[in-house]
C-alpha cells in the first residue's frame, strides 16, 4: 500500500489510500483530480515523486554540505579541476575520519529506488562511467576531484556523496553546475591604475582561465615577448595562469595596443588559442611643439607674415602664447595658434617662438629666425642712419641757440672805453684792427672830413672782438661805435 499526503492552502490535509484490491486506473484518476486544484498541489507532488527524502527536505534536514564553485566551464579534450570540501553534520551517525571514507558523484538528480543508477564516480570502485577522480584526503574532508577528457556530453549538474558507513550522506543542496566548450576563453587584460598619465608606474596583466592547471595554457603578448607566465591558485581553489608586466608610461605608450594569446593544450596535441587585445589611452603634457613662418625665404619691407604654433598633447592644447626674444628679455606679444604681422622695421625681425599649454603642463618651440633680403638691410641701415644724422643735427643747433642767447648783444662801448689788448698767441678770435681818430677839437660840421682840417691824427690801436653770433645787420652798428 502506497501513502501519499498533500498539503496546500486551498486544501485541507487529505490522505489517499491506493492498495493493490484497487483498480489502478480509479487511484490515479483520484489523486490527479486532486493534484488539478492548483499548481502548487502540483508542484509538491512532483517533488515528493521524483526527490529522495533528504533533497526534498532541504535544507532543513541536509547533512552534508560542501564548498566548491557554483558553476564552473572546462575545454572539451582537456581536464577540470574540482575544488571540493565538505562539512558533515551529526545526525543518528556521525562522520568518524578513522573509518574508511568514499566520495560518489552523481549527475542530474538523485534517486536510489533502483540503486545508484545516476552515479557516474565513486572512489570504492574501479568501473566508473565518468573519467573522474578525487584527489583529496576524504578522511580530511577534502573532496577535490579531476575530471579528466572532458567533452561536451559531460556538461550536466552534478551532486556529491559521502559514504563512511554507517555515516551516509548527500550534499543535496550543493549542486555543481559543468559546462564543457569547444572553444577557448579568451585571455582578459588588467591594468592597475584607471587614469593612465606619463611619467606613471603601473602594473599590467594577462590572465586566462585555468580549469585544467596539469596542463595551463601558455601565455605570450607584444608588451614583453620573453615574458614567462605563473599558473597561480586563486582564494575559491580555482587557478589563473598570468603574464604581468611593470612600465612607466610615456607619450609613446598612447594608443599602443597591447595584444596577449593563451594557447591551451588539449589531448591529440592540437592547441586551442584565443586572444584579446586592449589599446592603452595614456595622458601627456604638449609634445613636438613647432613655430613655422609663411611665407618662408627672404622677406622684405612691408610684407605681412603668419607664424603658426603647432603641437600634440591629451588632453588638447588649452593655449598657445607668443614671445618676442628682445634685448630686455622675452615679451609676450600674442594669444592664439597664429601670429600676423607686417615687416615694418629691425625690430619686428627679431626671434620669435611660442608655448603650447595644457592641463598636464607645456613645452616651448624653437625660436623663429626671420631672413629678410638686401634691400630691406639697406633700407633699415639707409633710415637708421639719417635718424641718427638728424638727432645730431637738432643737438647742434639747440646747443648753439643756448649759446647765442647766454652771451651780451649789446657793443655800446666807446674807443675810449675799448681797453686795448695785446692779442694772445693762437686766439682763435676773428680780430678786426682799424685807425682811430681822436681830434683835440671839438667836433666840428659833420661835413669837413678829418684830413681836410690838417690837424695831425694820432693813430690808437684797438682790438675788437667780434661775436660770432653777430648777424651782418649789427657790423654797421659796430662800426659807427667805433667810428664816434
Amino acid at each position: 500500500m502506497g501513502l501519499l499526503v498533500l498539503t496546500s492552502q486551498r486544501l485541507n490535509r487529505e490522505v489517499f489510500y491506493c492498495s493493490a484490491a484497487d483498480q489502478l486506473k480509479s487511484c490515479e484518476r483520484t489523486i490527479m483530480a486532486a493534484l488539478c486544484v492548483n499548481l502548487l498541489t502540483v508542484n509538491m507532488f512532483l517533488s515528493a515523486f521524483f526527490l529522495p527524502g533528504d533533497l526534498a527536505d532541504c535544507p532543513d534536514k541536509s547533512k552534508l554540505f560542501i564548498t566548491a564553485p557554483k558553476k564552473m566551464e572546462a575545454l572539451s579534450g582537456s581536464c577540470l579541476h574540482i575544488p571540493c570540501n565538505f562539512t558533515a553534520e551529526p545526525g543518528e551517525e556521525k562522520f568518524d575520519s578513522t573509518r574508511p571514507t568514499f566520495g560518489v558523484w552523481f549527475k542530474n538528480y538523485v534517486t536510489f529506488a533502483k540503486g545508484q543508477d545516476n552515479a557516474v564516480y565513486s572512489s570504492s570502485g574501479t568501473d566508473n562511467k565518468y573519467p573522474m577522480n578525487i584527489i583529496g584526503n576524504l578522511r580530511q574532508k577534502n573532496c577535490s576531484t579531476l575530471f579528466s577528457n572532458l567533452t561536451t556530453s559531460h556538461t550536466d549538474t552534478y551532486f556529491f556523496r559521502v559514504e563512511n558507513w554507517p555515516y551516509r550522506a548527500t550534499a543535496s543542496c550543493d549542486n555543481l553546475q559543468i559546462t564543457v566548450k569547444d572553444s577557448p576563453w579568451s585571455p582578459s587584460i588588467h591594468i592597475s591604475a584607471g587614469d593612465l598619465k606619463e611619467k606613471q608606474s603601473v602594473s599590467i596583466t594577462c590572465s586566462a582561465l585555468t580549469p585544467c592547471p596539469h596542463s595551463p595554457p601558455q601565455l605570450t603578448w607584444n608588451l614583453h615577448p620573453d615574458s614567462h607566465s605563473e599558473t597561480e591558485e586563486n582564494t575559491d581553489g580555482t587557478f589563473t595562469t598570468k603574464l604581468q608586466q611593470n612600465i612607466t608610461l610615456s607619450h609613446t605608450h598612447d594608443g599602443y595596443n597591447i595584444s596577449c594569446s593563451a594557447t591551451y593544450p588539449v589531448n591529440g596535441g592540437r592547441n586551442k588559442t584565443a586572444e584579446t587585445q586592449q589599446t592603452l589611452s595614456v595622458s601627456y603634457a604638449p609634445k613636438d611643439t613647432s613655430a613655422s613662418i609663411s611665407p618662408s625665404g627672404l622677406l622684405s619691407a612691408g610684407i605681412w607674415v603668419n607664424l603658426t604654433c603647432s603641437s600634440r598633447a591629451k588632453p588638447p592644447i588649452s593655449s598657445f602664447t607668443w614671445f618676442k626674444n628682445t634685448k630686455d628679455g622675452p615679451k609676450k606679444v600674442h594669444e592664439g595658434h597664429m601670429y600676423s604681422l607686417e615687416m615694418t622695421n629691425m625690430a619686428d625681425i627679431e626671434p620669435h617662438y611660442c608655448v603650447a599649454t595644457n592641463a598636464l603642463g607645456d613645452q616651448t618651440s624653437s625660436w623663429v629666425n626671420f631672413s629678410v633680403s638686401d634691400s630691406f638691410q639697406h633700407t633699415a641701415a639707409v633710415v637708421a642712419v639719417i635718424v641718427v644724422v638728424a638727432l645730431v643735427c637738432l643737438a647742434l643747433c639747440v646747443w648753439r641757440f643756448k649759446k647765442c642767447q647766454s652771451e651780451p648783444e649789446t657793443l655800446s662801448q666807446t674807443a675810449a672805453q675799448l681797453p686795448l689788448q695785446t692779442p694772445a698767441a693762437g686766439t682763435q678770435d676773428e680780430i678786426h684792427y682799424g685807425d682811430i681818430s681822436i681830434s683835440s677839437r671839438r667836433p666840428g660840421p659833420s661835413s669837413v672830413s678829418v684830413q681836410d682840417s690838417g690837424q695831425q691824427q694820432d693813430t690808437v690801436y684797438a682790438q675788437v672782438k667780434v661775436n660770432s653770433c653777430t648777424q651782418p645787420g649789427d657790423a654797421e652798428e659796430l662800426y659807427a661805435q667805433v667810428k664816434k
